[in-house]
């Protein structure tokens, strides 16, 4: 099978615009002139490609690397083969992505799956919709009565935009996407197969377990992107919202009346209850669970797999199940490890002979 590549080939970089796009310093004896016109990791990188080291753990790695230029901390400046242009960054990562970002810019955002520019030929669109200029349309997505579109949209095939959603300028909504109930800001990214204001999970308790209507909406603010698969459901009484330039992953369930504030990151398969509560720059890693009505305080930070039952403070970082804050928790750990491996006996309380 012949070898496909998925991004137009990118054009090329010299030395000099990489040190000036990034603010690294060259090294010693630097071609300046030398073009870069891809990159690669460490270990498969050739003499045009760029790569970058953060870590111990490709040390060996770069003495035998064939890149053309490595961006690195100076602590591995004299472990770099000879031949290897050295670009010396604080950061490392952060330039070789802005790098990286400047070569593929059409990867950061998804375009259309069926390369239209306009309405394509078997798309629905109600004639009470009201798209902007510059909308594109794939073919099998419907768009809803009286839904509005801003211009530069992209609606992916089979995507279905419900009655009366508005969705602002420049956003993406992925291929088979479902959204309802739902007003969304400008350049909002929402990845296939999300399912966004259909109804929360509230039922009232005794016999026959009595459904409860979920009459709000999802507010999605500008800047947002939502990850494959990822479901947010609309409010009750309230509103669900997520707040500019949050980030969330793959696989998430995010419940009604959740308020999710500005700048936070929410890793895939994490489960957030109803009418919790994460605000600005909080942080949840994969899989972690959220009871009802808990509150993630400003930059709180929850560790993989955690389930919290109570508030996190502002600043705090929990983890564990139950999760409790990260030292405790990693005292407990440290000690739980000590007796299972040091042949430690657990005290208990002694039996009275009249115990059964």
């Amino acid at each position: 099978m012949g070898k496909r590549r998925f991004f137009d080939h990118p054009s090329a970089l010299t030395v000099a615009e990489i040190i000036s796009l990034t603010g690294a310093e060259a090294g010693d004896g630097a071609r300046l002139s030398h073009l870069i016109t891809d990159v690669a990791p460490i270990d498969l990188a050739g003499p045009t490609d760029l790569t970058f080291i953060e870590s111990n753990k490709y040390a060996d790695a770069l003495a035998t690397t064939h890149a053309g230029a490595c961006l690195m901390p100076p602590r591995f400046e004299s472990r770099a083969p000879g031949g290897l242009i050295v670009l010396r960054a604080h950061e490392p990562y952060r330039a070789f992505v802005a790098v990286h970002s400047e070569l593929y810019p059409q990867s950061l955002r998804p375009a259309s799956l069926f390369e239209a520019s306009d309405i394509a030929p078997g798309a629905s669109v109600h004639p009470t919709a009201r798209l902007e200029s510059g909308i594109t349309v794939d073919p099998g997505a419907v768009i809803g009565p009286r839904a509005e579109i801003g211009a530069g949209s992209i609606v992916a095939a089979t995507a279905v935009i419900g009655p009366d959603v508005l969705i602002g300028r420049d956003c993406v909504i992925g291929a088979g996407c479902s959204i309802t109930h739902a007003l969304i800001g400008d350049r909002v990214v929402i990845h296939p197969g999300c399912r966004i204001g259909q109804d929360g999970f509230g039922y009232v308790e005794g016999a026959g377990r009595r459904k409860i209507p979920q009459t709000g909406r999802v507010i999605i603010q500008n800047d947002v992107e939502i990850g494959a698969g990822t479901t947010i459901d609309r409010g009750g009484i309230r509103d669900t919202t997520i707040g500019e330039a949050t980030k969330i992953d793959n696989l998430c369930q995010i419940g009604h009346n959740v308020v999710i504030g500005r700048h936070c990151v929410v890793v895939a398969q994490s489960g957030l209850s109803g009418s919790v509560t994460l605000e600005d720059f909080a942080v949840l890693g994969g899989a972690v669970g959220l009871a009802p009505h808990v509150t993630i305080g400003r930059g709180g930070r929850v560790a993989a797999r955690s389930g919290v039952m109570n508030d996190v403070p502002p600043g705090e970082t929990w983890g564990g199940y139950p999760a409790r804050p990260r030292m405790q928790w990693m005292r407990q750990q440290a000690t739980l490890a000590r007796l299972t491996t040091s042949g430690d006996k657990i005290p208990v309380r002694p039996t009275r002979p009249d115990e059964s």
